[in-house]
């Protein structure tokens, strides 16, 4: 039975952080709801925080608070937040309280609910598997492979491909991912989330989605618990129908933001470099939620924005110490025209082993990073003195790293309407044959534009030999 509910009434606002004072009342508990009674058609939903004396709660709100004014009355539900969840919300966009966005039907009275906040399974009962999740992208697939059931990472500044990634790596799942799609934008552009729902309505990927969104417009308190919502939906479908789950994140830097921004709201003294004293603590509770259990997997793939490149960031140090695989994304690659823009240096996973990949694989991954590591040593020597210089086997390194560095980019699905190239997606073992192909130097003659842009190495072939044919026809 619900306890009944109490009566408060507003005494102070602070942008997303509102005082609620109960006479003569026990108060709420912590994380659970309150509803201001105004006089808008939506209503304003608050969560507490803290009890700031045996009378008063700090909570904060989930929606803009423009218009509210001391002595509104508030309602403490003394629930938690809860959103729909189950196949009724497969295809459609809701926000952080589980109302829906997309001006589609009501869902059914019957839909089940859950709180957006739940403890992660017991350590007992998680499950952890070394199955490598092909994502027919060359470069994460060789160097960075990802783990069914594990969590991997996207890290970029501005501009260098992050949600393009995320968005391809959608649309190449779409047929070998048999499951359960979440995705979470967690304080991204309007525009970005508006694309990304169109492109999954004209794909057909919608119907096996859950969109869940906290956008940048949005006040800080829904841009921090949007990404329980989707987490809570995303554990319905892994407990109660033992399904498997990709669960999306685009940004999870912004969910460490809102949190920065909440903290200040609340008064806390900043810690390293202006976070919050708590960033530690909020990263892990939102990542030790993203588990599998026997039967059922939880794939993560997130993207994370580095502020101003600086990879040593505090939020992005959090982040990482939690991954099983990270993907660099590089600002040098992406000047240089090499896209994905995935740094092969910076890049790990932590199923690049002999035991996992096999022999084979791991070999010829690290062989592939030696060689490119090589020819960024002799960088600054080739700038200066040219690579006619360089002694016959670095001249030979050189020759197969830029080879390599080209055939690792690949053109994409979902960049198609804008570069006129067709998108391609190439499994591992295509990949593992085309590196070894250049690291043994059988394309030592090739024209390296041969392999920039191409999907196998048997397209290269097929491309080096139609501009060979061209070369010929019209020398003659």
């Amino acid at each position: 039975m619900t306890p009944a509910a109490a009566a408060g009434v507003v005494t102070s606002v602070r942008g997303a952080v509102v005082d609620v004072t109960f006479e003569g009342q026990s108060l709420p508990a912590i994380n659970t709801a309150m509803i201001v009674e105004w006089d808008r058609p939506e209503a304003l939903i608050l969560e507490v925080h803290s009890h700031l004396d045996p009378g008063t709660v700090r909570a904060i709100a989930l929606q803009a608070t423009a218009g509210l004014a001391r002595g509104a009355p508030v309602r403490a539900t003394r629930e938690p937040i809860s959103t729909p969840v189950g196949n009724a919300v497969l295809g459609r966009l809701l926000d952080v309280v589980g109302t829906l966005r997309d001006r589609g039907p009501a869902l059914p009275d019957d839909t089940p609910r859950r709180a957006i906040h739940h403890a992660p399974p017991a350590l007992k009962d998680e499950t952890s598997t070394t199955a490598v999740f092909e994502t027919g992208v060359k470069v994460i697939d060789l160097l960075a492979p990802l783990a069914q059931g594990g969590k991997a990472a996207m890290f970029g500044g501005a501009g260098v491909g992050k949600t393009v990634l995320v968005m391809e790596l959608i649309h190449a799942m779409v047929e070998k991912y048999q499951g359960i799609s979440v995705f979470a934008g967690v304080g991204e552009r309007s525009r970005e989330g508006h694309e990304l729902l169109t492109d999954m309505q004209g794909s057909g990927v919608l119907a096996r989605t859950v969109l869940v969104y906290g956008q940048m417009n949005e006040p800080p308190g829904a841009r921090w618990r949007v990404p329980m919502t989707a987490l809570a939906i995303a554990e319905y479908f892994r407990d109660q129908k033992h399904q498997n789950v990709l669960l999306l994140m685009d940004n999870v830097f912004r969910f460490v933001q809102a949190g920065s921004e909440v903290s200040s709201l609340l008064g806390r003294l900043p810690s390293r470099v202006g976070y919050q004293p708590t960033l530690a603590t909020e990263v892990a509770a939102l990542q030790e939620r993203i588990a599998s259990v026997a039967g059922a997997a939880v794939t993560a793939i997130q993207a994370v924005y580095v502020p101003a490149d600086d990879f040593t960031d505090p939020a992005v140090t959090a982040i990482s110490s939690h991954m099983d695989s990270i993907i660099m994304l590089s600002r040098a690659q992406a000047a240089e025209g090499f896209y994905p823009a995935v740094d092969p240096l910076g890049s790990s996973s932590a199923l690049l082993d002999p035991l996992i990949v096999g022999e084979e694989h791991y070999r010829i991954a690290e062989a592939a990073r030696n060689t490119i590591a090589r020819f960024r040593d002799l960088q600054d020597i080739i700038a200066l003195l040219g690579v006619e210089e360089l002694g016959a086997s670095d001249r030979l390194i050189v020759k197969r790293a830029r080879r390599l560095q080209r055939f690792l980019s690949q053109p994409f699905a979902v960049t198609e309407a804008f570069t006129g190239v067709p998108g391609r997606s190439v499994a591992r073992a295509d990949t593992l044959k085309g590196c070894k192909a250049i690291l043994d130097g059988e394309t030592d003659d090739f024209a390296e534009s041969s392999l920039y842009m191409v999907g196998t190495l048997d397209e290269a072939r097929e491309k080096e030999a139609a501009s060979a044919k061209k070369g010929s026809g019209s020398a003659s």
